[in-house]
């Protein structure tokens, strides 16, 4: 068949931020598909260049494009050609595929959604307001000129980029395991630490090496979101047990169970501390059931009293598997957690974590071993502690002068105070009101399963003096 000269066909509009040369190919394709190219077409650069008004190395590219995808063939000393195969590319009327969801997404999707939490974003969806006192939102306190010295000076290790493993840059490792031995009592070795990308996803890692259906999983009610659905997420029975003003009730847990999600240092979201006697029962059932512990010490950095009490995992060290993330101390945009556990368990979690995840971002992690090892991080923390001490002192200070009847009391550690409302009041209703005049409150029920008692969940953390107290004004005329 001779060459067909090539009518020249319609320049298609470009789509947002389309590159000249993608917009080119896209249109030639089109074409090709259309009809309006026919097989064995001859595809001038210069022509198409001329009559499209555009530079001649755009359509080049775009010609050199769809040889690579198989529409143009390029003859030795004759030029380009609409591929004799391009007529069987001709568009094909196609729906999307009724394929249903597996059993996983079935139930995550099924789960109840969460719209505030421990370093989880206040919901998009449920409004703005003057005063925001949602969970979720970030003290605003990022040392940003630190963090980004810091990854100036490592951006330029090569050798150090390229070896980290699945559990994280080694040097990394040890200064966590450093830090967490001074500074919370841990009982940790570089070999039993992980890096995460957040606490989220070590618990969707735990609960896909350990649970599936048939295994139960004992999780804290009320308590973080996140863990339920991630548990509920692989088919795990999940096993709620009650919390009060000491924290875990240990005298509901199951007879039979493969782990327990906890907060012990400050239970989410009520802030209660599981006190001592507890915590030695606790640590009698995980060793009578042979079940893991899955301690959750996402308050621990931010103390406002007496120094935290020291995690399970540094008491149990061979039974408690320890989670802590950054993202509140630094910022909720920065994925940096981490992961304590036996080495044997380790070995696993190194094991399968590629399936999802090769290894976490190995730039912030080789600042962050930096940022620790020099001190910064601790220099920060004491400026951060002091900022957020101050705006938990101010909140509960207008809550006991403006709000005497509800017994606000100081939270021990965290970014929000926990208020229970009397139980004549319906929690829903005071955060409807709450809204209208312009105050964002989240509530304890949809952090539970069991029936509790009413009450409101108050951040504070990202909030001025002047701003908390205007918020317990308008609460109290919620009230």
């Amino acid at each position: 068949m001779a060459p067909t000269s090539a009518p020249l066909p319609p320049l298609l509009p470009a789509r947002p931020g389309e590159a000249q040369h993608q917009r080119a190919a896209r249109s030639l394709r089109e074409a090709a598909k259309a009809g309006v190219l026919l097989p064995g077409t001859r595809l001038s650069s210069r022509t198409l260049a001329s009559g499209w008004g555009v530079a001649r190395n755009t359509v080049q590219d775009a010609i050199d494009q769809l040889q690579a995808e198989g529409y143009v063939e390029v003859r030795p000393r004759s030029g380009s050609y609409l591929a004799r195969q391009s007529e069987t590319l001709r568009p094909v009327a196609l729906q999307p595929p009724a394929v249903p969801l597996s059993l996983w997404a079935t139930r995550a999707l099924g789960a109840q959604p969460w719209r505030g939490g421990p370093g989880i974003a206040a919901g998009d969806g449920a409004g703005t307001f003057e005063i925001d006192l949602r969970l979720g939102q970030s003290p605003g306190l990022f040392p940003s000129e630190l963090w980004a010295q810091a990854l100036a000076r490592r951006a330029g290790d090569a050798e150090a980029l390229l070896s980290a493993g699945e559990l994280g840059p080694a040097e990394t490792r040890s200064a966590i395991a450093d830090w967490l031995t001074r500074e919370r009592g841990a009982a940790v070795t570089a070999d039993m630490v992980m890096l995460t990308g957040g606490t989220q996803s070590a618990l969707d890692l735990l609960g896909r090496i350990y649970l599936e259906p048939g295994r139960t999983a004992v999780i804290e009610d009320p308590g973080y979101p996140g863990a339920r659905r991630a548990f509920g997420a692989v088919g795990a029975t999940l096993w709620p047990v009650a919390v009060d003003t000491g924290g875990l009730d240990t005298t509901r847990m199951p007879e039979r169970a493969t782990l327990a999600y906890v907060t012990p240092g400050c239970q989410f979201p009520t802030t209660a501390t599981l006190g001592a006697a507890r915590r030695h029962e606790l640590l009698a059932w995980a060793q009578r059931t042979q079940s893991f512990i899955v301690e959750d010490d996402y308050a621990a950095d931010f103390h406002h009293a007496a120094r935290p009490p020291t995690p399970l995992q540094g008491l149990a060290p061979e039974g408690v598997i320890l989670l802590g993330t950054f993202s509140q101390s630094l910022a909720p945009a920065l994925r940096s957690g981490y992961l304590v556990a036996p080495p044997a368990v380790l070995g696993v979690l190194a094991r399968t974590r590629p399936l999802t995840d090769r290894h976490p971002p190995t730039l912030d992690a080789l600042a962050l071993s930096d940022f620790l090892a020099s001190g910064g991080y601790m220099r920060h923390l004491r400026r951060a502690r002091s900022q957020v001490a101050h705006r938990h002192g101010v909140l509960l200070d207008a809550l006991q002068a403006h709000l005497p009847q509800l017994g606000a009391r100081p939270a021990r550690a965290g970014l929000h105070l926990y208020l229970p409302l009397p139980p004549t009041l319906s929690e829903a209703g005071v955060i409807s009101r709450a809204a209208e005049a312009g105050l964002g409150l989240s509530g304890a029920a949809e952090y539970g399963q069991l029936t509790h008692a009413p009450a409101l969940l108050l951040g504070f953390a990202h909030l001025g003096p002047e701003a908390l107290r205007e918020a317990v004004r308008r609460l109290k005329a919620a009230l």
